[in-house]
């Protein structure tokens, strides 16, 4: 069984009026000087060189102040991954609070605001390159890391797992807001994150050579300034043996986050094999699935998706089901394909977060004229949605895991 691990970018926000607040560096830094402090207890900062805290739980800033994001370590179970997603979402609520502010899982902000940059020579450069773009890429995503064998290895999963991750974006929905704004999408925050230029999916590349001509190509360009700007919907990640699936909004709910996990173990794992067994990958054209994207950003699950077999429309919960079925083989060798089951049925009974937050908003309106919209209200529901489960988990596993203080590429 592959091992996997997930980020979560997250939002902190104001508890009464749930405006996003500037507050990553605070709380690290507030983290930070916990450590430094207590008694009796090891540094939790240490330099690259003394540990591997790359690879541990921990938190970090990402390109905006007002988000802050939290890193699993490699699990083997969903019970496992599960657990560190409340743990990190419990860990990063506590150094909220150390502030008056708390954590909303939100994939972009349902108030209008103006965001504020980390302070970092390369984040400056992103924000006088890209302008606006960067200005507004206040987002936040949820990305799911699997183990590979091999680069190659990896490269045939790439190709082999495009043209299913559209329907990653329908069940994650949870971004209909935005800046204060009803959108009509289910996920705008695949809207917005698709303005950077080298977002979106990618042609079949066909080996490890191809893909990395690919990247030196678009490094050549001069458009994108490093590779941590390779924002391909899925790529190989520069840091550790892993497939990085992008696409997702983060999760309202941690064990919507897990199921998805789930689902993206197991993309990997039937990929592999298919190449294993010369199955070539489907030669579904980019746009196409440029096209299923965009319809399920759009519509999530409540209308039609395009099927990943024919990209024709077709009810989402059919579309749903049908990944869940190609995906049953390697699901019911590692035991939790009912679990797979049971989690997609349990968001179409109660709905993704976006139908969460639209609900929550329609419920204040039907009683009141709220000068913010209601979107208060939809903002403090995220905040206990976020956290609930997590109350077992705020004790030894919070306080001792180890930070990740860094400023990270985006």
């Amino acid at each position: 069984m592959r091992t996997f691990g997930v980020e979560e970018e997250l939002l902190i926000v104001d508890p009464d009026s749930g405006e996003p607040l500037a507050l990553a560096d605070a709380l690290l830094a507030r983290r930070k000087l916990a450590a430094d402090d207590a008694p009796g207890k090891p540094r939790l900062l240490k330099k690259k060189a003394e540990t591997k805290c790359d690879d541990e739980m921990g938190l970090s800033a990402e390109l905006k102040l007002e988000q802050i994001e939290t890193q699993t370590r490699p699990c083997l179970d969903h019970a496992e991954l599960l657990r560190q997603i409340r743990a990190g979402r419990a860990l990063a609520d506590e150094a909220a609070q150390g502030h008056s502010a708390r954590i909303a899982a939100l994939a972009t902000s349902p108030l209008a605001l103006s965001s504020h940059t980390t302070p970092d020579p390369r984040y400056a450069r992103m924000l006088e390159r890209f302008g606006l773009t960067a200005q507004e890429q206040l987002t936040c995503g949820f990305h799911v890391h699997t183990y590979i064998e091999s680069p190659d290895e990896g490269v045939a999963v790439l190709d082999r797992i495009r043209d299913k991750l559209a329907v990653l974006i329908a069940l994650s929905a949870n971004s209909p807001f935005w800046n204060g704004v009803e959108t009509g999408f289910e996920s705008y925050r695949t809207q917005a994150w698709n303005r950077w230029p080298s977002s979106g999916p990618s042609a079949i590349y066909g080996n490890l050579s191809t893909y990395r001509r690919v990247v030196s190509r678009l490094l050549d360009s001069g458009v994108v300034l490093d590779e941590g700007m390779i924002y391909f919907d899925a790529r190989l990640s520069r840091n550790h043996p892993t497939v990085e699936v992008r696409v997702a909004d983060v999760c309202l709910r941690a064990e919507d986050a897990a199921l998805i996990a789930v689902l993206v173990r197991a993309l990997v794992e039937s990929a592999c094999r298919e190449w294993r067994e010369g199955v070539e990958p489907a030669p579904v054209p980019t746009v196409l699935l440029r096209m299923a994207a965009w319809q399920a950003s759009n519509f999530g699950l409540r209308g039609e998706l395009l099927d990943f077999g024919s990209f024709r429309p077709a009810p989402a919960e059919d579309v749903v089901n049908s990944l869940v079925d190609f995906l049953e083989p390697v699901l019911a060798e590692n035991g939790e394909i009912e679990l797979a089951r049971q989690g997609v049925e349990a968001i179409f009974a109660r709905g993704t977060g976006a139908a969460e937050q639209r609900g929550i908003r329609q419920l204040v309106l039907d009683k009141a004229e709220p000068d913010d919209g209601g979107l208060g209200a939809v903002v403090a529901h995220a905040v206990r949605a976020t956290h609930k489960g997590a109350e077992e988990y705020v004790g030894p596993d919070a306080a001792d895991a180890p930070e990740l203080l860094r400023v990270r590429q985006l």
